[in-house]
């Protein structure tokens, strides 16, 4: 199990969504990372920092400046863990062609399974994406289930680079028509969900992304109040049509360290009111 504590300091980020189509969402991104991340221990990256992943030859810009940004991090000390979302979940699975070559191996980073467990100042903590939790989606939930096999997964990586390419794009525009008739509830974790992960896992906090409604929520339990943080998205989707978009409006950090548990950049509604708290006073509010 990973153990933070005494003088680390852990960051946490989700839903990034790098792409080369939308730079100002990189740039935002890469800027505050480089500047939160000064005298970071830890960081863990849960989920969907690429807004796909067709194999571990893919290509672009921003991809590359990904990748050397979390090296450099690495390099230097930060532990950098990176859970694989639902847009990148081929994350570090290779190619045929490219093995021994994959993200991690490039980045520096470790993989992390979901869920993972860890003990975070004392804390019993369980990190997840989230997608596993939004259990009344049961047609995304099927496919979930599908695409995370190995013969999935082989048969997709089998075909060329650009014929992976135009497939990624196909599923997106596909989960894009199927979301206009869900449920808006449907797209959210469900309560029976959350419960059984924590139970299963014995955590007294959950740390997820996935919904892009950033959040930390409390809910008493027979074991006590369970806390569940969710990480703001820092991906507009309007980016490349809005010109005038601000990225500096989105995109925000979960910050732990002995100093407690404090929100960094834009958490809507959120902002500031758990700064320098912990969660024991945090679960007193």
């Amino acid at each position: 199990m990973i153990r933070i504590g005494g003088g680390d300091r852990a960051l946490f980020a989700s839903d990034v969504h790098l792409d080369d189509r939308h730079p100002a969402t990189a740039e935002h991104f890469f800027d505050a990372l480089a500047h939160v991340s000064a005298d970071a221990t830890h960081l863990f990256l849960l989920g969907d920092l690429f807004e796909y992943w067709v194999g571990d030859d893919q290509p672009g810009a921003t991809v590359d400046a990904a990748i050397a940004l979390l090296h450099a991090l690495s390099a230097g000390g930060v532990a950098v863990y990176v859970m694989r979302g639902n847009r990148d979940f081929l994350l570090d699975r290779g190619t045929p062609a490219h093995a021994g070559t994959g993200f991690a191996s490039r980045s520096g980073a470790q993989m992390l399974p979901d869920p993972t467990l860890v003990e975070l100042f004392e804390t019993p903590t369980l990190l997840l994406h989230g997608d596993s939790l939004c259990t009344a989606d049961r047609a995304y939930q099927n496919f979930r289930e599908l695409a995370r096999t190995a013969r999935w997964q082989d048969a997709f990586l089998h075909h060329s680079l650009a014929e992976r390419i135009e497939q990624a794009h196909a599923l997106r525009e596909q989960s894009e028509r199927s979301k206009a008739g869900k449920r808006p509830e449907w797209m959210n974790v469900t309560a029976d969900a959350v419960s059984a992960a924590a139970l299963t896992h014995g955590a007294h906090t959950l740390i997820h992304g996935h919904t892009h409604r950033p959040a930390c929520h409390r809910a008493p339990t027979n074991a006590g109040e369970l806390v569940r943080w969710v990480l703001p998205d820092w991906y507009a989707p309007d980016e490349a049509a809005d010109p005038e978009s601000d990225p500096s409006q989105r995109g925000g950090f979960l910050q732990v360290s002995a100093q407690g548990w404090e929100t960094i950049g834009v958490w809507p509604g959120l902002a500031g009111v758990a700064a320098n708290t912990g969660i024991a006073a945090a679960r007193r509010s």
